[in-house]
């Protein structure tokens, strides 16, 4: 097909956004089964939050080198390279369940292959967003990105729990290696442009070493770009703890109810549907810094708070629900201003960094969240403990109750987090302090 036939611009993203949409459905799918089975090998949070750990850490340290190559190379080559990696890592794990020799520490190997792939997905991604649509668009847009990663979540629990005991795992994960095949030709089809050379980006060109750290030296020498990405690390350290204990709980306080469990995952993402689709309408705020700050104070008062304090189906339902309507508001406020902030040919760099620093603490959270939970919380929670006396009216008590109360002060502490930004002038005032990448590109010299 002549490049000049191939879908482009709006009509490329649709392609593309469809594409994934159906491979995330099916991974939606293979992830659900195998949490379920990972609880039944182990019964342990700290078991089934090390595959978070395993999948995270390889994700951060590539991340700077990932950037580099979604700058130097053809973007949608570097989006296909996430692909890929997940179609060996899932057809490794359906090749063990076929031959019975499927053991929960696979899961921990198959993540770090999964963390490698994705390295280069969210910044290829990201930077060919600011390539294909207008920057006036870029709220509704993520928006929409938030409903294709979300979306999946609320019939793929359902379907998976539905066919599981009828096809069987190993059925499952053939699928979702198909589907990776899909999002791939989805891509082959569509025309991806390659963003035109700044000043700023061809005088940082050199080496990987020097291009990798160049992405911290942009953001540290902008303290309104640094703040923001503060107000995540910190956010995403009280959030990462009690998301790694969210599923341990549940299944203990419902004794492994996998009907319930997968019905607060449903509605979750429902709830993060229907935040893409606002966010997709709407746009969000137009000052997209309330976007940021509001919306982190209000996820963790609305939701973390709330699922702890939930001791049934109905509490943690509503609370997933408030909880995922805002995080896209949140995600696509930031994501906003960073792609009409940072010139697109320097975007890989810049937003592989900028996610090392965001999710600098998510190597850690789910250790902290589990040992917390397992040797701590759990423990004093089922006790006539000093802590028991405390806040068993709050949380009431039996299994769960102690990773309920971890999700409580996880709540607590992240609404402090977002109110915080307030008080700092240079993340409060950040779009008026940064200007637009647009506006340099127009104020640089033409070439002679």
């Amino acid at each position: 097909m002549p490049p000049s036939k191939r879908p482009s611009g709006m009509f490329a993203f649709i392609v593309i956004w469809i594409g994934q949409l159906i491979s995330i459905l099916a991974s939606g799918m293979s992830q659900f089964a195998l949490t379920i089975w990972m609880y039944q090998q182990t019964k342990s949070p700290m078991a089934m939050a090390l595959i978070t750990v395993f999948y995270i850490t390889p994700f951060l340290l590539l991340s700077p080198f990932a950037g580099v190559m979604v700058d130097r190379y053809n973007r949608k080559l570097m989006m296909m390279v996430s692909d890929l990696t997940a179609v060996l890592a899932t057809g490794a794990i359906f090749i063990l369940v076929g031959t019975h020799q499927l053991q929960f520490w696979h899961l921990y190997i198959t993540s770090i292959v999964y963390g490698i792939g994705n390295t280069f997905q969210w910044p290829a991604y990201s930077a060919v967003i600011s390539t294909l649509v207008p920057k006036e668009q870029l709220g509704r847009v993520n928006g929409f990105m938030t409903m294709m990663e979300a979306g999946p979540g609320v019939a793929a629990p359902i379907l998976a729990g539905m066919l599981l005991p009828v096809i069987g795992l190993a059925s499952i994960l053939a699928i979702d290696v198909i589907t990776f095949f899909v999002a791939i030709s989805a891509l082959v089809i569509v025309n991806v442009p390659q963003p035109r050379k700044t000043e700023e980006g061809q005088k940082e060109s050199g080496n990987l070493w020097s291009e990798a750290a160049y992405g911290f030296t942009y953001i540290f020498a902008r303290p309104s770009l640094l703040g923001l990405q503060l107000i995540f690390f910190t956010g995403n350290l009280f959030s990462g703890i009690a998301f790694a204990i969210l599923a341990p709980m549940i299944l203990a306080r419902t004794g492994n109810n996998s009907v319930i469990f997968g019905s607060v995952q449903s509605a979750g993402a429902i709830g993060m549907v229907l935040g893409g689709l606002l966010m997709g309408i709407w746009g969000g705020f137009k000052r997209r810094v309330h976007g940021v700050l509001l919306g982190w104070t209000a996820f963790s008062l609305l939701g973390l708070f709330l699922l702890g304090i939930g001791q049934n189906a109905i509490w943690w339902i509503t609370a997933m629900v408030l909880m995922n309507l805002i995080g896209p508001v949140v995600d696509g406020s930031n994501q906003a201003i960073w792609q009409s902030k940072v010139a697109p040919d320097l975007q890989g760099r810049v937003f592989s960094s900028r996610r090392l620093i965001a999710w600098f603490a998510q190597p850690i959270a789910p250790v902290i969240g589990g040992a917390l939970a397992e040797y701590v919380f759990e423990p004093a929670m089922n006790s006539q403990s000093a802590l028991a006396g405390m806040f068993s009216g709050l949380v009431g008590s039996g299994p769960g109750a102690g990773m309920s109360l971890l999700l409580v002060f996880c709540g607590l502490a992240g609404g402090l987090v977002g109110l915080s930004g307030y008080f700092i002038p240079a993340i409060r005032n950040a779009e008026d302090i940064l200007p637009d990448h647009d506006q340099l590109s127009q104020a640089e010299p033409a070439a002679t």
